[in-house]
């Protein structure tokens, strides 16, 4: 081969991998920007929440909103803490979801150690009566009729209790307990350890990560629930935040409110502007959860998921 050739051969190779570069370069750049639009998409209708909740009746009125806004009013919060009924509100649902995650976990976790014991007399019988759970239900009345026969009707317990187990949840929750190795328990029951001392003492601290990625679920389903208390609530008083959301947003019962309090203070309020605000406050709290259990999110529902 002449000196020429040579060259010609070495130079092959930094061409091509000057094309690698480049074409990694433009994948990169193409799937920042894919998820940059993404972030933008998620992100601009909380951000337009905002916006809308701090602007003045002015600006709504005339169509005034801009993504940096010019000013910010506090008129549209002040209004709906002024009254008693959304801070009652508020603090129910904080109470419901506090004890009603500590409770579904309590069940939940001690059901998906129990169904993961091999053991256990009539495992495949009972786990089979909670999946036809996921599948089917008795109707709309036959469930009236259980929560009247209870008491539930018009009590703070039924947005407590029937979401207090979730089957899907236990599933992932037991498939884990499955995956802890066996001599764990034996070395603790040979230091004379029972179940109830292995699993809160042992099982509970290496299954945190599950734990709280569940915890956030339920604190999720807790949070967001307006379903039953739609039903079984009829007195105001006991109304969560999220059903008087819903009765703000959809069934417009704001109006008589900014009436009253416009003659009682001079001034207008915009129905948008105090409908995003109680928005904000209604999902602003859960929001300030996630960066608490992100770190754990991932691993436990990954670990959760690995088939028995």
């Amino acid at each position: 081969m002449s000196i020429g050739e040579k060259g010609r051969a070495r130079k092959i190779p930094r061409s091509s991998n000057a094309m690698h570069r480049s074409g990694s370069r433009m994948a990169d750049i193409t799937i920042h920007a894919v998820l940059l639009m993404l972030v933008i998409i998620t992100v601009f209708p909380f951000y337009y929440m905002l916006i809308t909740s701090f602007a003045s009746y002015e600006d709504i009125t005339r169509g005034d909103l801009r993504l940096i806004p010019r000013s910010i009013d506090f008129s549209s919060y002040a209004l709906i803490f002024s009254d008693d009924t959304i801070p009652r509100a508020f603090i129910t649902s904080v109470a419901v979801t506090v004890l009603g995650t500590g409770l579904a976990m309590l069940i939940t976790t001690s059901a998906a150690y129990a169904l993961a014991k091999k053991s256990l007399p009539g495992r495949n019988v009972f786990f089979t009566y909670m999946i036809i759970t996921m599948f089917f239900s008795g109707g709309l009345i036959p469930l009236y009729l259980v929560m009247k026969d209870l008491g539930f009707v018009d009590s703070y317990l039924v947005m407590i209790v029937p979401l207090a187990l979730n089957t899907f949840f236990l599933i992932l929750m037991k498939n884990y307990f499955q995956t802890l190795p066996a001599s764990i328990e034996e070395s603790a029951k040979i230091d004379g350890a029972n179940d109830i001392v292995i699993m809160f003492r042992i099982v509970i601290p290496i299954a945190l990560p599950i734990m709280m990625t569940m915890a956030l679920f339920y604190a999720v389903n807790y949070w967001n629930d307006w379903w039953f208390p739609m039903l079984f609530l009829h007195e105001p008083d006991k109304y969560p935040l999220q059903l008087f959301l819903r009765k703000i947003v959809i069934e417009q019962q704001m109006s008589s409110l900014l009436a009253q309090h416009s003659v009682n203070s001079g001034r207008y309020y915009s129905s948008q502007s105090v409908q995003m605000a109680t928005i904000a406050v209604s999902t602003v709290p859960i929001l300030l959860v996630y960066p608490f259990v992100q770190k754990h999110f991932a691993k436990g529902i990954m670990l959760g998921a690995i088939k028995s």
